[in-house]
Parts: C-alpha cells; sequence; structure tokens
C-alpha cells in the first residue's frame, strides 16, 4: 500500500533541507502597546518582543477607533454574518464600507471579498470569463494570489520584465489589436519596495486597447492625500480600470476588495464563485474597515510619520554597513542571500534580543536573495531602532555576513 504519511514527511524534510522550513512565532499582541507583543516560547515561558516585520503598517489593528468600532458592532449585531450575501442579505457597515471605498478610489462602486488573495483570484479569473478570448499582460513580481488568478481562468497570457515598459509594448504591439487586452500589475512590490511607472503603464494601455488592473495592497492606506495609494499620489485614480485592496494591512483588519465602474463590480458579483459561495465578512470586520478608512483619510500626518520612520531606518542601516537593498517605498529590505543564514540572524534576533522579524527564502523571493524584511511604522520610536541597529551590527559580525561599505 502507498505510504501516505511518508509521502508528506519527505515533502517537510525537503522544505527543512533547504534551510526554508517556516515556524510560527507564538505571539500575543496586546492592545494599545503596537509594536510590543508578548512571545510564548516552545518551553511555555514568555518573553517581550518588538514586533519588525508587521503588515499592520500603521497600526490601525491597535487603534481604539478601530477596537471601538468594532466591540460596539459585536453588542449591535452580533459575531457572525449569517452566511453568504446572496442566501444571508448584507450586514449594514458593509454596505456603508463598499460606499466608502468606492468614493475613496473615485469609483462607482466597490465589492468586498474575504481576503485580498480571494480579491484577486476570484477577479482574474472571473474576467476571464467575461471577457473571451482575453489576453493578460502580468509583471513578472505579481504576488501569487494574481499568478493563481490569471491561471485559472485558461486565459492566453504573457508575463514582461519587472516594471519593465518596452518589453511590456513589445507583447502589447505583437497581440491581436481587435482582442479584449488585460495589464495586471501592482503599485509598491512589497519584497524589493519599489513602485510600478503607473502613468506609463497606463499610456500602454490606452495605446493598445487595454484595460488596467492594479493591485495596491501594500500602498492603500499609505500614499495620497487621503490614503487612496498611489494611483491617487500621482493623479491617476481616473484612469486604472479595476483597483484591488487588502483590508489587512494599513487598514488593519481583515477582508480584501475591488473598486470599479458599477457594471464591472456588477459582472464580477453576479459571475464570480469566490464571491458567490463564500460567507461574508462578518459584520465587527466591516465596521472596523470601515472606522479605519474614514480615520485615515482624515489624517495624512500618520502616513508622514510612516514615511520618517522607514526613511530612517534605511539610513540608520546604511551608516552601520548592513546591507540595506534599494527601496522607493516604506518597504526595507536587507539583503542577506543564504536561507540559512536568513534564519539564524532572524532566530538569534528574536531570542537573544526580542527582535522579531521572519526570513524572506524562496518561494516568496528568488533563491540566492533571501533577505529580512523590516517594516517600521510610526509607533515604532527611537529606543527602539537604536536597539534594533545595534543588534544586527552585532550579528552581521557575530555571523559573518556581508556588509555594504559604510556610509560617510
Amino acid at each position: 500500500m502507498f505510504d501516505y504519511k511518508a509521502a508528506f514527511q519527505n515533502a517537510v524534510d525537503q522544505v527543512k533541507s533547504e534551510g526554508r522550513y517556516r515556524v510560527f512565532a507564538d505571539l500575543k499582541r496586546v492592545r494599545g502597546q503596537f509594536p510590543r507583543a508578548v512571545r510564548r516560547r516552545p518551553d511555555g515561558s514568555e518573553q517581550d518582543v518588538v514586533i519588525w516585520c508587521s503588515n499592520d503598517y500603521l497600526g490601525m489593528g491597535q487603534h481604539p477607533v478601530v477596537v471601538e468600532a468594532m466591540q460596539a458592532e459585536v453588542d449591535q449585531a452580533g459575531a457572525g454574518a449569517g452566511g453568504t450575501r446572496n442566501i444571508s442579505g448584507t450586514t449594514r457597515s458593509a454596505v456603508d464600507l463598499e460606499a466608502e471605498l468606492a468614493a475613496w478610489h473615485q469609483k462607482d462602486a466597490s465589492l468586498l471579498f474575504t481576503s485580498g488573495y480571494v480579491a484577486n483570484e476570484a477577479t482574474l479569473t472571473t474576467l476571464q470569463r467575461i471577457l473571451p478570448g482575453l489576453i493578460i499582460f502580468s509583471d513578472s513580481l505579481n504576488h501569487a494570489s494574481m499568478i493563481a488568478g490569471i491561471r485559472n481562468g485558461g486565459c492566453e497570457r504573457h508575463v514582461f520584465l519587472h516594471n519593465d515598459l518596452a518589453h511590456l509594448e513589445s507583447l502589447l504591439a505583437a497581440a491581436p489589436a481587435d482582442a479584449p487586452k488585460l495589464i495586471a500589475f501592482e503599485s509598491v512590490y512589497s519584497m524589493d519596495g519599489d513602485i510600478a511607472d503607473l502613468k506609463g503603464t497606463i499610456a500602454l494601455a490606452r495605446k493598445y486597447g487595454a484595460m488596467t488592473y492594479l493591485d495596491e495592497v501594500h500602498a492603500v492606506g499609505l500614499y495620497g492625500a487621503t490614503g487612496a495609494g498611489v494611483a491617487e499620489r500621482d493623479g491617476v485614480l481616473a484612469d486604472i480600470d479595476i483597483i484591488e485592496c487588502t483590508l489587512g494591512k494599513a487598514i488593519g483588519v481583515m477582508g480584501g476588495y475591488i473598486a470599479a465602474d458599477a457594471v464591472i463590480v456588477d459582472a464580477v458579483r453576479s459571475w464570480a464563485s469566490g464571491f458567490i459561495f463564500t460567507t461574508s465578512l462578518p459584520p465587527a470586520l466591516t465596521a472596523g474597515a470601515l472606522a479605519s478608512v474614514r480615520h485615515l483619510k482624515a489624517h495624512p500626518e500618520l502616513r508622514e510619520a510612516h514615511q520618517e520612520r522607514a526613511a530612517t531606518l534605511k539610513r540608520r542601516f546604511a551608516e552601520a554597513g548592513i546591507p540595506v537593498m534599494p527601496s522607493e517605498s516604506h518597504i526595507v529590505p536587507v539583503f542577506v542571500g543564504d536561507p540559512v543564514h536568513t534564519k539564524m540572524i532572524s532566530d538569534m534576533l528574536l531570542e537573544d534580543h526580542g527582535i522579531y522579524v521572519q526570513p524572506i527564502n524562496y518561494p516568496t523571493v528568488p533563491k540566492g536573495t533571501e533577505r529580512l524584511r523590516f517594516t517600521p511604522s510610526p509607533d515604532h520610536d527611537d529606543g527602539m531602532m537604536d536597539a534594533l541597529v545595534q543588534a544586527m551590527d552585532r550579528l552581521w559580525t557575530h555571523c559573518n555576513v556581508a556588509r555594504m561599505p559604510v556610509a560617510a
């Protein structure tokens, strides 16, 4: 008989042998103390830690305005949504949130999903059902959820070199002029921290009759006058056909959504299995997200502080000779280049210094580009930054990891 257990064990052992086996930290976040948390060690003892890798970029998951809105919604509406929206109807706060999100992105409508991954996978798959013969042009560093949605639809697809508009144009020019086309790309790429040329991409889309699909999950809440993302910052919101975002990063809760013209949203709502057959977000989450979005729109100082913290950490790392990778966004990646060393440094930072940052290994990034990815927030103060830079400096020497030339 087939040895099922051995097959699964072999799969795990392969990951371990490559140095990329992942261990989840057991963390208890303490309300009102972000980015501090309490870690439970394997032996049951506890350790105070500072989180340096959260995608809750602005600490909104701990913000009183969000927590209080969620608590109030539980008191009024209970815990669950009751099922899919087709069966159980729509929670009032979800309706209000969709209207708020649509207005935020200067679109007619928006549609909530249970996560950003589901929003991408379901929408990109569904577009291929709605648009027969669709050809999709996808950036080579697009997120796994976008890749899954494009593959699942089964249409013709072309991958263009990352942020390479010349390559994209060559692919567009070779496609049939009368075929429906879609350019799928991100604004902020989360592992390298670089930002796409939105205006240039839009110009190509217009030239070759393509729609644009922009993933703003690592930008929403963080860029633009009201936080609507890079498209708002660059003044091109009206020129993007479909914007996809998450509620689980800067907004601080959970969920995903698209925003677009009303007929596009209605078509996706009517055809997307990932929406139709999934229990909708509970009312506490939609109420918390609504409170968070309204707060972010009114408080640009959070975004200003966020950018300052990121710039300061990059400078501090460079001054210490720590190989911080070039990044034009709030992402602060530090190059290690080896999965074993990356995991070792991560473990020592946690165990010896109370600093939590996850190693980023293959398949999240290509082999040979393993790194630590830091995401400083407005709540990471100078003392926390001092402790981090000092610990990194000692470990870089202790582990004999290559440095960069020390800044003058």
